[in-house]
């Protein structure tokens, strides 16, 4: 077996692999808190731009409509998504399967402007006025498929005696599920919500297909205000959502390493008792 070595070249190309990850957006950062309002020249370290941000209502309101789409589009995908997943794994035949799988599957594999187009016909074939609801339906569509796949690799290697042992112990399917089923699963179902939500904040293709008057994304602001030219501003808004997800990382890596030494502790208890 071949054993992996820090060596001078694996270090170099660790080196170049981050940075051109993770350069770009520290220096987005930085120039969050340039004073000069030429984004390219360094003027100065200044909050200026954060206080500006402040009184931009047009970005403000664009954060906040695409903060609601992300938290009702990936808690209603993350529902749809796990009892798809559960479907699909728990239940390898029944009428429709194949059909079943390929409608989840989809949009995994759809170009996001094939996806965004059909959408907007659907919409105007229903009568249906674009706007906050329209996006919100066209985020939970596209984002439902990647917490399917993440909820049916865990469940795929979950051991169904413990849910035989509850129903053996008088337990219901509904309370086997909520008590023993989810609990076991939540770091995958956590995980995919992660990703929705993730997905949604920086969806701009299907997002403009489907938005109406009062409905503007982030990421439809922000483009459109950089076709006319980068503004400080754009650096700050965008800071304050990477010190976001990177909060949210860590909190949600945080409560995993604690549960994941609860339970072995558990583990080691019940292996003592």
């Amino acid at each position: 077996m071949t054993s992996w070595r820090l060596t001078k070249f694996n270090v170099v190309s660790m080196v170049f692999g981050f940075a051109f990850l993770y350069l770009p957006i520290l220096l987005l950062v930085v120039y969050s808190f340039n004073a000069s309002r030429l984004v390219t020249v360094w003027g100065g370290f200044s909050t200026v731009w954060y206080r500006e941000l402040w009184n931009n209502r047009g970005l403000l309101d664009a954060a906040w409509v695409t903060l609601k789409v992300g938290l009702i589009s990936a808690s209603v995908a993350t529902i749809l998504g796990t009892m798809a997943a559960i479907a699909l794994s728990r239940y390898k035949r029944f009428s429709g399967r194949t059909l079943m799988t390929g409608m989840v599957y989809a949009p995994l594999v759809m170009p996001e402007v094939i996806t965004g187009l059909s959408l907007l016909l659907l919409f105007v074939a229903i009568d249906l006025d674009r706007g906050f609801l329209t996006v919100t339906l066209a985020h939970i569509s596209f984002t439902m498929c990647f917490v399917t796949v993440v909820v049916q690799s865990r469940l795929m290697s979950f051991d169904r005696s413990l849910e035989d042992a509850a129903m053996d112990l008088g337990a219901t399917p509904a309370v086997t599920f909520f008590q023993v089923t989810l609990p076991l699963i939540w770091p995958a179902v956590a995980a995919g919500w992660m990703l929705a939500f993730t997905l949604s904040l920086d969806d701009l293709v299907i997002a403009s297909f489907t938005t109406g008057p009062g409905a503007t994304t982030l990421p439809m602001k922000i483009y459109s205000q950089v076709r006319l030219g980068v503004t400080p501003e754009i650096n700050a808004v965008c800071t304050i959502l990477i010190a976001t997800v990177s909060v949210g990382v860590v909190a949600a890596t945080l409560l995993n390493k604690r549960r994941l030494v609860r339970q072995a502790r558990d583990e080691r208890l019940a292996a003592g008792g």
